[in-house]
């Protein structure tokens, strides 16, 4: 069965970015000329996903509102003739049907996908994470389904991290499958502690998840903050059926971490096709005054 759906959880509270998200979603703080989410969405559509899944909390409504067809603007952007940028939002809010599903509790990742579950139904499906930005000339969800087209299992997108930040990620430890940038899962560990894993394959925010994940969250026990872990649900069902880490191809940005979140700007500045040559000028007149 091909994967259809994408789920893209957008229900954290953002505080890491706290005091310019006590209004806005952190999904909403944009990257150059576009809110973080608009990419990954777009990610997604380009990938050939049919319909995206957002789980959502209270005070998270901009963000449909942004992919939603607004009346009153589309009326003033006609009357000013400002054609251009009202094709442009009108192509945002006809990108893909999107459905939203509230998140009630913050009860951590692992939660947030298994509220989706009535609307995924028995299928396989993409999740992708909203503040987890990925430049690639091919996006990374093509890679993934590529690679699912042909593994017909769950994959966890991972990327090499130095040994001494790896105690900041879930960590895959995998067998070679003879497939490039691919592995077989053997095991996952959440956040280890310093020299208990060899492993450096750190889990990032893309997956494709088969429908039994579910029935492995409801089973989860609650960790750290009460919250239930996606990974120990993953593990679990990698001891069922084969699971799959793919080393994408690009560069990733932890755009929920400020020092990601000003990464991700800079790189996407100096790619924007009216906006790149200057910037990159005015980069190197500021290295000259420091």
């Amino acid at each position: 069965m091909d994967v259809r759906k994408a789920v893209i959880p957008v229900a954290g509270l953002g505080t890491r970015f706290l005091p310019a998200t006590k209004a806005i979603p952190k999904e909403m703080l944009t990257i150059v000329d576009r809110p973080t989410i608009q990419y990954i969405v777009e990610e997604v559509v380009a990938s050939g996903i049919e319909q995206i899944i957002f789980v959502t909390s209270e005070g998270k409504s901009a963000i449909e509102n942004h992919f939603d067809y607004n009346y009153e603007l589309d009326h003033v952007l006609k009357e000013k003739n400002k054609i251009l940028l009202g094709k442009e939002l009108d192509m945002i809010s006809n990108l893909i049907d999107i459905v939203s599903v509230r998140q009630k509790k913050p009860l951590g990742l692992g939660h947030a996908i298994w509220t989706a579950r009535h609307i995924v139904g028995q299928e396989p499906f993409m999740v992708c994470l909203g503040d987890d930005l990925v430049y690639s000339d091919v996006p990374c969800a093509w890679q993934m389904l590529e690679l699912y087209r042909e593994v017909g299992e769950s994959i966890v997108a991972v990327q090499r991290v130095p040994p001494d930040q790896t105690y900041q990620y879930g960590i895959v430890e995998g067998i070679d499958n003879g497939r490039e940038r691919t592995h077989q899962v053997k095991r996952m560990v959440e956040k280890p502690a310093p020299g208990t894993t060899d492993s450096d394959l750190a889990i990032i925010g893309r997956y494709i998840l088969m429908p039994e994940i579910f029935d492995m969250l409801s089973s989860t026990t609650p960790g750290h903050g009460g919250e239930i872990q996606l990974t120990d649900a993953l593990l679990a069902l990698s001891k069922k059926r084969k699971m799959y880490a793919y080393e994408f191809e690009g560069t990733r940005f932890d755009a929920g971490d400020k020092f990601g979140y000003l990464q991700a700007i800079i790189a996407y500045a100096l790619r924007h096709d009216e906006l790149g040559e200057l910037f990159k000028v005015h980069l190197k007149d500021v290295a000259a005054t420091l």
